[in-house]
């Protein structure tokens, strides 16, 4: 027997670890150009806005430019000129006010009193609870201030309560209806059809639909107006009235998104749990509590997600409802930066549009660490 190998033998073992070698990044070669292409549309129009947060949109001679001012545009929005109408104005603080604070202050000491505590504390962990705490603090201050006193809110403000009123609402609602849908009910078949109908509507056909139910003056609902006698009365002219309005057109169009992901999630859970814990006498709202609940946990934490960042996207409504007013008490952030945009203050838009990038990533970051224990614990 020859002890030197064939030339094709010699090939073959150098060809098989760069085969391999290929093959293990091949998934990553074919996947590059789509990741490519995505990261160009957003990073690349992330990072574009980002400079135009800190310039300043100057014509000239020769056309329009662009002048870099730093963090001008930042600083105008917290500290300047813009500060009432982002921030707002704040006033003295009512008694309910106090005790709002202090009933909100104390959970937030509760709870990193809890951590410090726990069997998980970490140094890395209890400073970044103790900075979300104070990020929390100065927002639950801002709107309490400006909100639960004689002050007045700003857009930041106003998207806030837009956001709180309107995910809580169309949780409740969403899992009410889902919760008597699944029941059997004669035509609960119909009306699984019914509760999705002003989801298929545009944002913009829900504002002028609402537009027209709260016009007192005129449209479908003026007989019933006028029976009351409050033809006189005009939702959109009373600050907390035209909210209550945005706000209602908003449940009555989003609670459909909560309704049907949840009712999905309780059709599919096991019907056996809920039959045992009714053999063991088990009534309804402890096989809510200790079975249904906890096994759509992660469905809600999900949706409630969605609709939170959806939430402070809002616009559509406050524009065409009421234009923002009366003043800018209807007013979003969204549409704050629409509107210094249409003035062509194209600089104090993209800080506005980073700032709520930033509140949003706030919130959502926040919101996932608070619940997903709870979510792992129930899987």
């Amino acid at each position: 027997m020859s002890i030197h190998a064939s030339p094709r033998a010699v090939s073959t073992s150098w060809w098989r670890p760069v085969a391999a070698r290929v093959d293990r990044f091949a998934g990553a070669v074919f996947i590059l150009p789509a990741v490519v292409i995505i990261l160009a549309f957003s990073i690349f129009p992330l990072l574009t806005s980002l400079y135009v947060s800190l310039s300043r949109l100057g014509f000239s001679e020769g056309g329009v430019q662009l002048k870099f001012v730093g963090f001008d545009n930042y600083a105008k929005l917290l500290f300047g000129i813009d500060r009432p109408h982002f921030l707002g104005i704040g006033g003295t603080l009512t008694p309910i006010g106090i005790a709002v604070l202090v009933a909100i202050y104390g959970l937030f000491a509760f709870l990193l009193y809890r951590y410090a505590r726990g069997p998980n504390l970490t140094v890395g962990g209890l400073v970044g609870r103790v900075l979300a705490t104070a990020i929390a603090g100065t927002l639950v201050w801002l709107v309490v201030n400006t909100i639960l006193s004689s002050g007045r809110p700003g857009t930041l403000v106003v998207t806030l309560v837009y956001v709180a009123v309107d995910v809580s609402v169309q949780y409740l609602l969403g899992l009410g209806l889902a919760l008597l849908v699944v029941q059997h009910l004669p035509g609960r078949r119909f009306f699984r059809v019914v509760f999705l109908l002003p989801m298929m509507i545009t944002p913009v056909g829900v504002a002028y639909l609402f537009r027209m139910l709260v016009d007192t003056s005129k449209g479908p609902l003026y007989p019933l107006w006028a029976h009351f006698g409050l033809t006189d009365i005009s939702w959109v002219t009373n600050p907390w009235g035209a909210r209550l309005a945005i706000m209602v057109g908003d449940v009555w169009q989003w609670t459909p998104f909560i309704f049907i992901v949840l009712l999905a999630a309780i059709e599919t859970l096991p019907h056996e749990l809920v039959e045992a814990a009714v053999v063991d006498g088990a009534n309804r709202l402890q096989v809510f509590w200790r079975i249904t609940f906890p096994q759509i946990l992660p469905a809600t934490i999900t949706v409630v997600l969605i609709r939170i960042i959806e939430g402070f996207k809002i616009v559509d409504l406050p524009n065409v409802l009421t234009n923002g007013g009366p003043g800018t008490a209807t007013e979003s952030l969204t549409l704050h930066a629409y509107t210094i945009w249409r003035a062509l203050d194209i600089g104090g838009s993209a800080a506005v549009a980073y700032m709520l990038l930033i509140v949003v990533t706030f919130v959502g970051v926040s919101y996932v660490n608070l619940f997903r224990p709870r979510a792992a614990a129930a899987a």
